[in-house]
């Protein structure tokens, strides 16, 4: 209930409403408009790649070593955006917050951002499409990227002064995503508003739990 819902204060009761798809409380860290149906990749790092593995010292002796690393990141990073452009890839949802090289080139390359998710929206994303976090780089930059949720639309979204990211998936099961929007004057209002739904929605759980027994 906590990802399926946002309280907006400083509006009335009545201009609450019930939305398609989940609302994510955060702006773009990218935006680019994409009409029509397109794919989501899901990540939980960085897609700028680590000069390192793990544990491993990274020794530079010189600036033009550490200008030619620079360079390598780029294009490695560059390369990966080019390869989610090829793959349909218009969106990137990821619980990590991403580099300044990768914003720049997923602008360049058409391509959305919404980072910083938390672990719950996560989860919930992954259980409405059943695609689970994408693994980026490696060895192999030629690994097919198959791991993507079909996304039916994207786009911001204005609750009062707050920015948010509104976006309907393809589900593959049963659960069809809707958001409440859950207006009232003050915040005390609506956590009160809040409080009672979630105990009306746990009620008729258990209610359908007992029917179906």
């Amino acid at each position: 209930f906590a990802e399926l819902h946002a309280a907006v204060p400083g509006l009335p009761l009545a201009s609450s409403r019930v939305l398609p798809g989940i609302v994510l409380r955060r702006d773009f860290a990218a935006y680019c408009p994409a009409d029509g149906e397109l794919r989501a990749l899901l990540v939980t790092e960085s897609l700028r790649p680590a000069l390192t593995a793990p544990g491993v010292e990274f020794v530079v002796d010189s600036e033009g070593q550490y200008q030619a690393s620079l360079r390598w990141i780029t294009r490695r990073t560059e390369t990966l955006m080019k390869r989610l452009q090829s793959n349909n890839v218009k969106l990137l949802l990821s619980s990590a917050k991403q580099e300044e090289v990768v914003i720049y080139y997923a602008k360049l390359y058409g391509v959305s951002v919404v980072e910083c998710l938390s672990s719950e929206e996560m989860a919930l994303i992954s259980e409405i499409t059943g695609v689970s976090p994408y693994v980026p780089f490696g060895d192999n930059m030629d690994r097919e990227i198959t791991e993507t949720a079909v996304v039916t639309f994207c786009q911001p979204l204005l609750l009062v002064s707050k920015r948010c990211v509104h976006i309907g998936f393809s589900s593959v099961c049963a659960f069809q995503p809707h958001c409440l929007i859950l207006c009232g004057p003050v915040d005390g209002v609506n956590e009160q508003h809040a409080s009672a739904l979630q105990e009306a929605f746990t009620m008729l759980q258990q209610l359908f739990k007992t029917v179906d027994q």
